[in-house]
């Protein structure tokens, strides 16, 4: 089985090595990352076989919401599975979110068991 391509967006690069530092620990290894949803979405049209996103809200150019409604307008990645890491904790923002189409939502701060746990969910582990 391929390993699984996991494309990490959020405009805090700490945030970024974090997250890519986590999905390292959890066993994953092919990383790409981008600093906002528009570079998010050049890496999906240019990339090959990117097979996961997990993407922050609050980002410049483009953030996480309308880079999520992109991906979920497009033939191409509409079915990829999106989980969001975000500060925004409030209700509304987790139903909107959902709405938008991500798969899952983790509020940070977050621990790597989180994580695990939510990634499997999506996938179905």
């Amino acid at each position: 089985m391929a390993e699984l391509k996991f494309l990490v967006v959020d405009d805090s690069p700490t945030m970024r090595r974090i997250v890519v530092n986590t999905l390292i620990r959890l066993g994953y290894r092919d990383i790409e990352d981008a600093e906002h949803g528009q570079a998010g979405m050049d890496i999906l049209n240019t990339v090959p076989d990117i097979g996961f996103i997990v993407t922050d809200w609050n980002m410049p150019v483009m953030d996480g919401l309308k880079f999520v409604q992109t991906i979920r307008s497009s033939s191409d990645f509409n079915k990829l599975p999106i989980l969001m890491i975000t500060t925004r904790s409030v209700k509304d923002d987790i139903i909107e979110a959902m709405k938008a189409g991500v798969n899952n939502y983790i509020v940070k701060p977050f621990t790597p068991e989180t994580m695990k746990q939510k990634i499997d969910m999506i996938l179905g582990n």
